[in-house]
């Protein structure tokens, strides 16, 4: 038999239980209401610091770091504050001042004539003279072609006989009209044809003339005179004179080098046979050409043996205003990482600079570059190991351990 005190007992215990169960239930529903809400709050704030606030977050961070790690922070400034620091590169330069360096325009041109030009007869008939070969050496003055006169002669005294009657008729007029026994009209038409009998006479003899054509400068024949026999029109071609003596160099120079060129300077070539010649340039166009905007040059040099030929190709050499440059070993030269072509040089406290240069000319002994200052240090060993900014160990080249290293 259960004794009923105890039975009361044992219900409400179990009342009280569920009261509290019942309560836990109802706590947890509200925290899982509310960790949501805490957890957007404080992603929020994080965002915030990171996004608004950083400077001042990693600033308070190092400053907890420091605070918590003293002796780490006091290991690092005795590493950084050593005696002993790390090596340098070890890199050989060369002092360098800048000189003057001639310079030169190469052109790549021809030999042309000094002059050339073809002779041709003004009139027509029969060639009555022997021809001269090509190669011929003529003189100012030779004749080179004549023309058969034909009836041109007695055209000459026709026109002497119309002359003579004409001063006749012109002075009786002229001694009527002062007399009062002519008018001054008839004086005037006895004058006018005066006149036109002597510019008759002029044109016959001028027509004689034509017979003849000589050379008009001493020169070689490019080509054969007029066969004999040969009908020669007006205008039909008796032969073609040039002149070598003096011989001109012909090219033609851009655009962006016409200004560095003067009349005057020296200049030479190299002409296809291997033979160096060596002139003056004596003309420098002012109109560009207008397909390829480069510009004629002349040089006029010497040919008194005729030896230099019309139309032979040559390499032209005119020399151009000096440039300050200097000279260093061609191997100095490096790119940087943009591709530029230049040299590493070395400031007063070892540390590399980089400074792009021009390469003037190229010889045997280095090159000559433009671009740098007065005074420079370059480097010349160990260029390709360093970078801007670095501070090296600087051997200069002369000294036993430079030679050493150069080797």
């Amino acid at each position: 038999m259960c004794d009923g005190g105890n039975l009361n007992g044992l219900v409400q215990r179990i009342y009280e239980v569920a009261t509290i169960a019942a309560c836990l239930s109802e706590s947890h529903r509200t925290i899982m209401r509310i960790v949501p809400l805490i957890t957007a709050l404080t992603i929020t704030g994080s965002l915030y610091l990171l996004v608004m606030e950083r400077e001042a977050l990693l600033a308070f961070a190092s400053t907890a770091t420091a605070e918590d790690t003293p002796g780490d922070a006091a290991a690092v400034t005795a590493d950084a504050t050593g005696t002993e620091a790390p090596p340098r590169v070890a890199v050989v330069a060369q002092r360098t001042t800048a000189s003057e360096v001639e310079n030169t325009v190469l052109l790549r041109g021809r030999t042309e004539a000094a002059r050339q030009v073809e002779i041709r007869a003004e009139t027509g008939g029969l060639i009555a003279s022997t021809p001269l070969r090509r190669g011929s050496h003529v003189t100012a003055g030779d004749p080179l072609c004549v023309l058969s006169p034909g009836t041109r002669q007695a055209a000459l005294a026709e026109a002497e006989a119309r002359l003579a009657e004409a001063e006749i008729n012109f002075n009786a007029a002229q001694r009527l009209s002062e007399g009062g026994f002519a008018s001054q009209t008839r004086a005037a038409s006895a004058r006018a044809t005066l006149q036109g009998a002597q510019a008759g006479v002029e044109a016959a003899t001028q027509e004689l003339n034509r017979l003849t054509m000589v050379a008009p400068f001493d020169g070689l024949l490019e080509t054969d005179t007029a066969e004999l026999g040969a009908l020669l029109q007006p205008g039909g071609l008796c032969a073609t004179l040039i002149q070598l003596d003096p011989m001109k160099l012909v090219g033609f120079v851009p655009e962006t080098q016409v200004d560095r060129i003067e009349i005057g300077t020296t200049a030479g070539a190299r002409l296809s046979g291997g033979r160096d010649v060596l002139g003056r340039v004596s003309f420098l166009s002012r109109s560009a050409d207008p397909a390829t905007r480069t510009f004629r040059v002349e040089v006029t040099v010497p040919n008194a043996d005729m030896s230099i030929r019309d139309g032979q190709s040559a390499d032209m050499m005119i020399s151009a205003t000096g440039d300050m440059a200097h000279l260093i070993p061609g191997s100095a030269l490096t790119l940087n990482n943009e591709g530029q072509l230049g040299l590493r040089l070395l400031d007063d406290d070892d540390i590399v600079t980089f400074t792009t240069v021009q390469v003037i000319r190229d010889t045997a002994n280095g090159v000559w570059v433009g671009g740098l200052p007065d005074e420079a240090t370059v480097i010349v060993l160990g260029q390709e190991y360093v970078s801007e900014g670095v501070q090296v160990d600087v051997t200069y080249r002369g000294n036993d351990a430079a030679e050493g290293l150069g080797q």
